[in-house]
C-alpha cells in the first residue's frame, strides 16, 4: 500500500483541473451527480486493479459512471440498514414523555456507540465490496458477506489503510470550504479520487494473498 500514491496520482495528470473540476461540477446536481462522481471514483478503483496507465478517468461515459454509482449506492444502503434500524425507534422514542428522559437518554447512548463502531466496521468493509464491484461488476458478490468477508481477510491491514486514508481525504476535502462552495466540491471531488484509488490499492493486496 502506497498512500502518499494515492494523495498524488491525480496530479500525475496533465488534465487532472479539468476532471476533476468536472466532477466538481457534477457534484452540484443533487443525488444523480453525487451516484455518477462515486461511479467515476469506482471506475479508478477499476483502473488500479487492473493497472490501467491512465491516471484519471476522462468524462466520456456518463451512462458507465452512472450505473457503476447506482451499483456502489446499493452496497453502501444494504449494510447501512442494521445502523436505519438502530437509530429510527431511538429516534421515535425520544417523542414520549419526559418521564422516559432518562431510560431515552441511555438507549440513545448505547445505540450510539453501536452506531459508531458498526460505522469502524463499514468503513473497512464496503471499501472491500466496492473493490469486489470494481473487479468483477457484479452486484451480487459485491454485496455477499462472505465474498466481503474473503477478501479483508485476506490483507486486514490494507483496509485499515483505506480506512485511514479515508479520513485524512475527508480532512482534505474540509479545507475546501476556505474556497466557498466550489472550493469544497473540487476537495470533495478530489478525495473521492484519492479514495478510489486506495481501495483498488488494497484490493490488489488482498488479491495476491488469495
Amino acid at each position: 500500500m502506497d498512500l502518499g500514491l494515492a494523495f498524488s496520482f491525480p496530479f500525475q495528470d496533465k488534465e487532472w483541473v479539468k476532471k476533476v473540476a468536472i466532477a466538481a461540477v457534477i457534484f452540484i446536481i443533487p443525488v444523480i451527480g453525487w451516484i455518477i462522481v462515486f461511479g467515476w471514483a469506482i471506475e479508478i478503483t477499476r483502473r488500479v486493479i487492473r493497472a490501467s496507465e491512465e491516471t484519471l478517468p476522462d468524462w466520456n461515459d456518463f451512462a458507465e459512471y452512472a450505473m457503476l454509482g447506482f451499483k456502489g449506492f446499493l452496497i453502501a444502503l444494504v449494510y447501512s440498514i442494521p445502523i436505519m434500524l438502530l437509530t429510527v425507534p431511538v429516534s421515535f422514542l425520544g417523542l414520549f414523555d419526559s418521564d422516559l428522559g432518562g431510560a431515552v437518554a441511555i438507549i440513545s447512548l448505547c445505540a450510539s456507540c453501536i452506531s459508531f463502531l458498526y460505522s469502524l466496521v463499514l468503513g473497512v468493509a464496503l471499501p472491500a465490496g466496492f473493490g469486489i464491484l470494481a473487479d468483477s461488476d457484479n452486484l451480487a458478490d459485491a454485496i455477499n458477506p462472505s465474498k466481503i468477508f474473503e477478501v479483508l481477510r485476506a490483507a486486514p491491514g490494507a483496509y485499515v489503510i483505506v480506512l485511514l486514508g479515508g479520513f485524512i481525504a475527508s480532512i482534505v476535502s474540509g479545507i475546501g470550504v476556505i474556497a466557498c462552495f466550489i472550493g469544497v466540491l473540487f476537495t470533495a471531488a478530489y478525495a473521492l479520487a484519492v479514495q478510489g484509488h486506495l481501495i483498488g490499492q488494497a484490493y490488489n493486496e488482498a488479491s495476491k494473498a488469495l
